[in-house]
């Protein structure tokens, strides 16, 4: 406790701070500009340190350094920031849309791995980067998930059309679990393992973590629904999505996927509460504080690629491949579809979804997570390719995604 202290202070001194000037001051969206604003923190300290030898300055950046993202996100608080994304949409939207919302979760993801990959190989073959094909398809895998927590936090601020705006929600909640089913394959492949198919893996993580999350969630819902006291419904559906991830996690299948299946299931059935207000209450400040505790975080990590040789070309290439990817895939996708969203022509629509792909913290932690088996090289090109993607789809398409929707409802 006496070491966990402080650093929650510094944290909250910063989500507070930060969040107060940018109130007052610069009036951005809170996650972008606690973003920028934390890079521009650890890019002072690191500035310090190059012009003053000072010992605390460098405990400070080593703290920085040391700090584990992947756990922090992977292990504690994915599922509670997932639920609180989910917990607001509404079954009927997803049976009426189910179609384009599994098209684009599911076919369009892979799509994006895939065609992302192959552009990185390519780019890489003429950067002369010593980089296998299974590793560039890794990389896809790694930031081919669009953000659920950028999107359900940005995005829902501009006013998209409602079913256009469901659709981009529902396909960056479902998402990340694909994403993480095809790293699972594609790293098996990097690591020369015996692996099964992508196919059998999205569907063992998929299925298996929709059914854990509907038994868990039919469970506690029994006691939501039985119970008068506030607090207990709330204390029920922590449970609920705790339990899940954490059977899907010893079963090995998509923790993420069954944290959106009890955040659905509970919206259903808090609607018909009296005292749903206060249930959205708990989960809507749970949302923002985890929120801006990550965005903090990831700004801070930033100062882990600052110093890499080649990031800002490296980041270049990374995005370039990024938007490829993107737009080719949703193009693709949108042939399968019955009818466009909203009199959407598939262009525009391929050029609205594009942009609206924000990556997020979960690109980070699995792009962490391979430093255990790829080499130096390789996984600072992953890291710093990430980082700026990242960064790019965050705070640059985040601040101008209104600008750009504007525009096509010109068209």
């Amino acid at each position: 406790m006496t070491t966990f202290l402080p650093y929650f202070v510094v944290i909250m001194l910063l989500v507070v701070g930060l969040g107060f000037f940018n109130e007052k001051i610069t009036g951005l969206t809170d996650e972008i500009a606690l973003m920028l604003f934390s890079i521009a923190v650890g890019g002072i300290l690191l500035l310090y340190r190059c012009f003053f030898a000072n010992a605390d300055v460098q405990l400070i950046l080593d703290d920085i350094q040391r700090f584990d993202l992947e756990d922090y996100l992977m292990d504690c608080v994915l599922c509670f920031m997932l639920f609180a994304g989910s917990c607001h949409m509404k079954l009927r939207d997803f049976g009426r849309l189910a179609r384009p919302v599994a098209l684009l979760s599911f076919l369009c993801t892979l799509l994006g791995a895939v065609i992302y990959g192959v552009a990185f190989f390519l780019a890489g073959k003429l950067l002369s980067l010593s980089f296998s094909l299974a590793g560039c398809l890794m990389f896809g895998a790694i930031v081919a998930p669009t953000d659920p927590i950028a999107a359900t936090s940005i995005l829902k601020k501009f006013g998209l059309p409602k079913d256009t705006s469901f659709l981009i929600e529902s396909e960056s909640l479902f998402n990340d679990g694909v994403g993480v089913a095809l790293f699972v394959c594609f790293s098996g492949m990097v690591k020369a393992s015996e692996n099964e198919s992508v196919l059998i893996v999205m569907c063992r993580e998929v299925l298996g973590a929709a059914l854990v999350g509907i038994v868990v969630s039919a469970i506690c819902l029994f006691v939501f629904a039985h119970t008068k006291n506030n607090n207990r419904q709330i204390f029920s559906s922590l449970l609920a999505v705790s339990t899940a991830y954490l059977l899907c996690e010893h079963f090995d299948f998509s923790g993420a996927i069954a944290s959106v299946v009890c955040g659905i299931m509970y919206s259903h059935f808090s609607t018909s509460s009296v005292d749903s207000q206060i249930f959205n209450g708990f989960w809507g400040v749970l949302d923002d504080f985890l929120n801006s505790v990550l965005y903090v975080m990831l700004g801070l990590s930033f100062i882990k690629v600052l110093t890499m040789p080649i990031v800002m070309a490296l980041s270049a290439v990374a995005i370039i491949c990024n938007f490829i990817g993107r737009f080719s895939s949703v193009g693709i996708t949108t042939l399968f579809f019955k009818e466009m969203p909203d009199g959407y022509s598939r262009l525009n629509f391929s050029k609205l979804l594009t942009w609206a792909g924000l990556k997020g913290g979960l690109c980070i932690a699995l792009a962490m997570s391979t430093n255990s088996f790829m080499s130096d090289d390789s996984y600072r090109i992953i890291l710093g390719g990430t980082y700026g993607i990242v960064f790019f789809t965050t705070v640059v398409q985040g601040l101008t995604m209104r600008k750009v929707y504007e525009k096509i409802q010109k068209i």
